[in-house]
Formats: structure tokens, C-alpha cells, sequence
């Protein structure tokens, strides 16, 4: 399997990364990012560029890809609804739009969060525009999927970097074998989500949302 992977040098995305190249049948990983991974891997691929959703110039080393597991996301705090849409919504669409026309049957992964507003109508602003990009996903893709995790637990040695969440993972670290044992299908690693994604890569999932627990049992299977 070769994946293409966004958001590699995030706090989900390492997991990803990490689960990917452990795997035995992931033969390539295709790192998209602004910033390099700072991994040597025989299977990783890394194109570094400001704009990520500049994929023309790079069709060759997409033309085999069966998956993509688009991680990279912001935080929507101090945004306005207009900014954080064009960070989330548009940057996302822009890369999966050309992506679906290179390799329309690929599998596509999405991470979305839990509370995500499917009506798309609700008092939340991040909550309607990942709603929004859900749906939008969905209907581009035959074979999408979108992840909605809650709290995750990152690899060893990583960080967020958004200030608040580095703080709150801080001061929660100490627990987080606690709540995994209190809330085993609520509390996920990282590269627990990567072993849900390969997962559905390969076999597909009854459902196109998948919350927690669904990732949970994909990661298990």
C-alpha cells in the first residue's frame, strides 16, 4: 500500500506516520507537508512546500498512491469563522479535489472531532465548518471516510503545537493511562488512530463516520 500522508509533523499525524511505516504492508509513505518530518525511513517520502495544495507539479509520485490520511488541521481559537473556513474547509477541498481527480477510487481519511455538527446549523463555528467538510468529502469520494476522535492521547516525546492543548496534555500526561483504563473505547493514542486508518484502507468500514469506539474496533481489527 502506498499512503499519502498530511499533517505528518502534527500531534495525530506522528501516530500516523509512526503506525504507517511499522507496517508491514505499507510499502511507501508520501509526507506532504510545509515543514520536513525530521524521520529517515526507507519507506518515507517527503515533499517539503509552502503550499500544500500545489499537487500538479508532483503527479508522478502520486500516480500509485491507495490512500490518503489527511491529518493536518488548526485550532479554531481567536479565528473568525471566515479564517478558520479557509484553513479548513478550502485548503482541504482544494487538496482533495485535484487528488480525486488523479485517483478517484483512493481511499480518503479524514480527521474530523468529535462534536462535529452534521446540520451544519449549529452555535459552533469549528463544529459547522468540519460538518461542512465532511459532507463535502463525502460526496467526492466513494471511498471516504471521516475519523472523529476526542481525546488523544499523543506519542511519546510529542507535542501539540497549539499553546493551549500542550498545556492541557501537560497536566493531563500523568492520568492518561487512568482514563484509558476508565474510558477504553473514548481515550485514544495516536498511532492507535493509524492502525484504525490502515484498517479501513484495506477493508473498508461499514460506516463513512466513524466516532471513538468505531476506531477503537477498526484499530483492533
Amino acid at each position: 500500500m502506498h499512503v499519502l500522508l498530511f499533517g505528518a509533523t502534527g500531534m495525530i499525524g506522528q501516530g500516523v506516520l509512526h503506525a504507517c511505516l511499522a507496517d508491514p504492508g505499507v510499502t511507501t509513505v508520501t509526507a506532504i507537508g510545509r515543514t520536513p518530518t525530521g524521520r529517515a525511513h526507507a519507506k518515507l517520502r517527503e515533499i517539503v512546500t509552502p503550499d500544500v495544495t500545489a499537487l500538479r507539479p508532483h503527479e508522478g509520485a502520486l500516480a500509485d498512491v491507495d490512500a490518503c490520511f489527511f491529518c493536518l488541521g488548526v485550532s479554531s481559537a481567536g479565528m473568525t469563522e471566515a479564517r478558520y473556513a479557509a484553513l479548513t474547509f478550502d485548503l482541504t477541498l482544494a487538496v482533495a479535489r485535484t487528488l480525486a481527480s488523479l485517483r478517484p477510487a483512493m481511499t480518503f481519511v479524514y480527521v474530523s472531532g468529535v462534536g462535529t455538527d452534521a446540520t451544519e446549523r449549529g452555535r459552533t463555528m469549528w463544529a459547522r465548518v468540519k460538518g461542512r467538510t465532511e459532507h463535502a468529502l463525502l460526496a467526492l469520494f466513494p471511498a471516504a471516510y471521516m475519523f472523529r476522535p476526542g481525546f488523544v492521547q499523543a506519542l511519546p516525546g510529542t507535542t501539540s503545537r497549539t499553546p493551549l492543548y500542550r498545556v492541557l496534555y501537560a497536566v493531563g500526561r500523568p492520568i492518561f493511562p487512568l482514563l484509558r483504563r476508565l474510558f477504553p473505547t473514548q481515550v485514544l493514542s495516536a498511532d492507535q488512530i493509524g492502525r484504525a486508518m490502515l484498517s479501513v484502507a484495506r477493508h473498508g468500514h461499514e460506516r463513512r463516520v466513524l466516532e471513538p469506539p468505531d476506531i477503537v474496533a477498526a484499530a483492533a481489527r
